[in-house]
Parts: structure tokens; sequence; C-alpha cells
């Protein structure tokens, strides 16, 4: 698994791809069962962020992820606050190369479409002395995390994972990516704060 710590650029490009997915990336999200989220009122970012550069400027991926979880955050009713706030969030980004492959006719396919049809996932097979060939795709999968941790006890409480193949060609989308998939990402987040009670007489 690989993960680009050195070059901001790259952690831009590799975010957007996996946002960009065309088949739709992947989310989860888990949360501490242990803790209880009503004691949280403020939160803030980590000073050193996953996704970006040691020593060095923030992506412009860490950026438009700060934008997009603020909004998040604020919608549920959290104020951001210093380094002594009540949650920290980071964020992570890491790829891994993957093989898939795919067995596809050698002959023609008379419109048929063999090379999408089942068969090729394995459930069954073709008879002997089938004429086909083996094709061979090389890609890039990436995860990006987004860790909230309870500042007090240094633990990790809430993360929302997003994964999916990368794809350059969404390089020039990168905020509108982020924007898309961060409410999805923190949909499940466990919280909301009351607003404040109406003064009494």
């Amino acid at each position: 698994m690989g993960h680009f710590s050195g070059r901001s650029i790259l952690l831009a490009i590799m975010g957007l791809g996996l946002i960009g997915c065309a088949s739709g990336p992947t989310i989860y999200t888990n949360q501490s069962p242990q803790v209880d989220f009503t004691s949280f009122r403020t939160y803030a970012f980590f000073e050193e962020m996953g996704t970006d550069a040691p020593d060095g400027p923030a992506a412009l991926l860490t950026q438009f992820l700060k934008e997009a979880v603020n909004r998040e955050m604020t919608a549920r009713g959290y104020e951001l606050g210093d380094a002594d706030a009540d949650l920290l969030i980071n964020f992570y980004l890491e790829t891994q190369e993957k093989i898939q492959s795919r067995t596809v006719p050698s002959g023609p396919t008379y419109g048929v479409g063999y090379g999408h049809y089942g068969y090729r996932g394995g459930y069954y097979g073709t008879w002997g002395g089938y004429s086909a060939t083996t094709e061979i795709t090389q890609y890039t999968e990436g995860t990006l995390s987004v860790d909230v941790v309870d500042n007090e006890r240094d633990e990790l409480v809430w993360e929302g994972v997003v994964t999916g193949r990368l794809r350059e060609e969404a390089l020039r989308n990168l905020k509108t990516s982020v924007d898309t998939v961060t409410p999805q990402l923190m949909a499940d987040f466990p919280y909301r704060v009351p607003p404040p009670s109406p003064p009494t007489d």
C-alpha cells in the first residue's frame, strides 16, 4: 500500500480520482460504542494533516476537505475551536495498486457481448477448445479517511471511509468532487448538538 506523503499535488490528484470514480465510491463508517457524543461541542483540525506533505504547504485536497467538513459539522451544531477543542479531525489518503483480469473470446462475438457475460466471473466455465484470451488491467485504488478523535483521551471515536478506483480525468473537478462526497461520507455522524434553549422570562 502506498502513501504519497511528500507530494501534495499528487495527493490532490489521487483524492480527486478516488471521489470521481465511475461506478461510485464505497462508503462506510465506524464509531466507538463506548463514547457519549453528547459531551462534545467543539472541533478543530490537527495541526499537521495526513493529506499534507510534512513541513510543507497544505494540499488542495486538504483545503477543500476542511471547507466541506466545516459545513457538515456546523450544520450539526458544532463550533470550530482551537487546539483544545473537544474533537480533533484528520484526513488520510492511501493508494494500492491492483490488477484486474478478464477472459474475452478470440473470435467474433456475434453481438452477444461475451466479455461482459456472467461466466467471466468464474461461476462456470466454457467448453473444451473454447478460443479466448485474457486481458490484464492494472489500476490504482484509493482510500480516503476522515478521522474524528476525542481530544482529551487522544482516542479515535468515529471514522468515515470512502474507497474507489482512481481516475485521472476527474482532476478538473476536485472541489466539486469533495463537496459531493463529503455529505455522503458524514451522513451517519452520530450526533447533532441541540440548539440553545430560548431565554425564559
